[in-house]
């Protein structure tokens, strides 16, 4: 069995259960790495400052205890290469509805699939949606 790198590990185990089953059966099919689970205050507002999310503690579903949120990447990581990023998304919501989970996907936020709608990509950020 494939198993995410120590660090991976670390990052993911921040994050709902749901989120590392999800995780875990993506990554027996593809090879990706954890960027991020939980994510406190002050690193939650420093990469708002940076542009890098929209929103301030504590609107992120990365702030909450554990994390409805993940950010992950195929591995390794290249971030000039979307179609990889676009590949991990559909794999990412193939194995969510097996799983039975429902997830929202930061290339696509409003959930209309359509990719060219989006004021701000987040290519690697995938929350889970409670029904």
């Amino acid at each position: 069995m494939v198993q995410f790198s120590p660090l991976s590990d670390k990052k993911l185990q921040e994050c709902d259960p749901r989120l590392q089953i999800l995780c875990n059966k993506v990554l027996q099919i593809y090879d990706v790495m954890i960027l991020c689970g939980h994510r406190d205050k002050a690193t939650q507002n420093s990469l708002h400052d940076e542009g890098l999310t929209q929103v301030h503690w504590p609107n992120s579903k990365h702030n909450e205890t554990p994390s409805m949120a993940v950010d992950m990447a195929p591995y390794p990581l290249d971030w000039k290469d979307t179609k990889r990023f676009y590949f991990l998304a559909g794999l990412m919501f193939a194995t969510a509805d097996q799983l039975g989970f429902k997830i929202r996907w930061g290339g696509d936020w409003s959930m209309d699939m359509d990719f060219e709608d989006q004021k701000f990509n987040d290519l690697v950020h995938f929350e889970l949606i409670d029904s």
